[in-house]
């Protein structure tokens, strides 16, 4: 077995020499590159982490010193579900500086809901500070049951703490100022009264609004002042009224607790009684002279028959009349009648003419008269 000659054994070992740098200056390259990555990485990171501090910091900031701390979590999570984060971390805030143990997980919960969170920590405060008992998810209900309309949680609440007048009837969505009442007597009393209410919070969901609470006081009115015997009873005792409404439970199924009414005014309106006698009366007469009118027009049309009846009778005897020259010719023919006798007949037809034409002169009623 022969040995390579020393100028080949050189020019092998610079040869696996020149591989081993090449391969070493590869390496250094690689690991260079990946550094870079690292780094460029890093930066990024820094750069997001920079930026969601500079977001969040000094809202966690301002929980966490004020006792109500929230979680970085909780704050991304809020950023990601598009929830102002900065409402509900003053909500709770506000609620654990009241005392209120409310989670930042609650808050959000009823806002994503569709809840004004604001206005149901402010009506829990009132509420807790009032000691009237409002769990959270009552509150929260409420808000939801009054969202779309004029009033809030936070108004009912303070309605219950400090109770409101009601004027009745309201003049704004009725027109008018005062309920008008008639007593036995027929004498109409107007009456304007003041209901004063508070916010019953455990029936102010599906309870009835104002508006039912103001027609079941004017209803109440009404009978109370119905069932007077005269309009003096009621003007001499207008609490009466107001102790008859009550006694009715006119709050029932309500959103609101009745605590009292007041009359505030009572006046004498019309004679309502003396009114509907005139006007009964008028239509009575108005009966009675139709009632007369038609007898009348009876007796027109008997008088016209009776004249009818009279010409034709009349008729008749001219008929007759006609048919005793003829009866008195027949007579003398026959012998029945003399010449004395058809005398006499004569004389008392002209003494009849004489007495009718003397009579019809004086007083101008005679026989054809009459018949007219």
């Amino acid at each position: 077995m022969g040995f390579p000659a020393r100028g080949n054994s050189s020019n092998l070992w610079t040869s696996r020499d020149g591989e081993e740098g090449y391969s070493g200056v590869v390496n250094t390259l690689a690991a260079i590159e990946w550094s870079f990555i690292f780094l460029i990485v890093g930066l990024i990171i820094l750069v997001v982490a920079g930026l969601v501090i500079a977001m969040f910091f000094k809202t966690w900031l301002r929980a966490k010193l004020s006792n109500a701390p929230v979680s970085w979590g909780s704050l991304i999570g809020m950023l990601l579900r598009k929830v102002p984060f900065g409402r509900i971390v003053d909500a709770r805030i506000t609620a654990v500086k009241a005392g209120l143990p409310l989670t930042a997980e609650q808050l959000e919960a009823h806002y994503l809901a569709g809840g004004d969170v604001e206005n149901v920590v402010l009506a829990l405060v009132a509420a807790d500070k009032a000691r009237l008992e409002l769990p959270f998810d009552r509150a929260c209900a409420i808000d939801l049951a009054v969202k779309g309309t004029t009033k809030t949680v936070l108004e009912a609440v303070r309605t219950s703490i400090n109770p409101k007048v009601i004027e009745c009837p309201n003049p704004e969505t009725s027109g008018v100022n005062k309920i008008t009442a008639v007593a036995k007597d027929g004498i109409a009393v107007n009456v304007r009264a003041r209901v004063t209410v508070r916010t019953a919070l455990d029936s102010f969901i599906g309870g009835a609004t104002e508006e039912t609470v103001i027609a079941r006081v004017g209803e109440g009115i009404v009978t109370s002042v119905g069932s007077a015997e005269s309009y003096k009873a009621v003007l001499e005792n207008p609490d009466s009224i107001s102790k008859l409404v009550l006694s009715k439970g006119v709050d029932s199924s309500t959103a609101f607790e009745i605590l009292s009414i007041d009359i505030a005014d009572v006046d004498v309106a019309d004679n309502v009684g003396a009114r509907l006698q005139t006007e009964q009366a008028e239509a009575d007469k108005r009966v009675a002279q139709a009632k007369a009118e038609m007898r009348r027009a009876a007796a027109v049309a008997v008088e016209q028959e009776m004249s009818a009846r009279t010409q034709e009778m009349r008729a008749k005897v001219v008929e007759a009349e006609a048919q005793v020259p003829q009866a008195i010719a027949e007579a003398f023919r026959a012998g029945n009648l003399g010449v004395m006798d058809y005398t006499k007949y004569k004389n008392i037809m002209a003494d009849t003419d004489m007495r009718s034409s003397i009579a019809t002169d004086e007083d101008g009623s005679g026989p054809e008269n009459q018949s007219l």
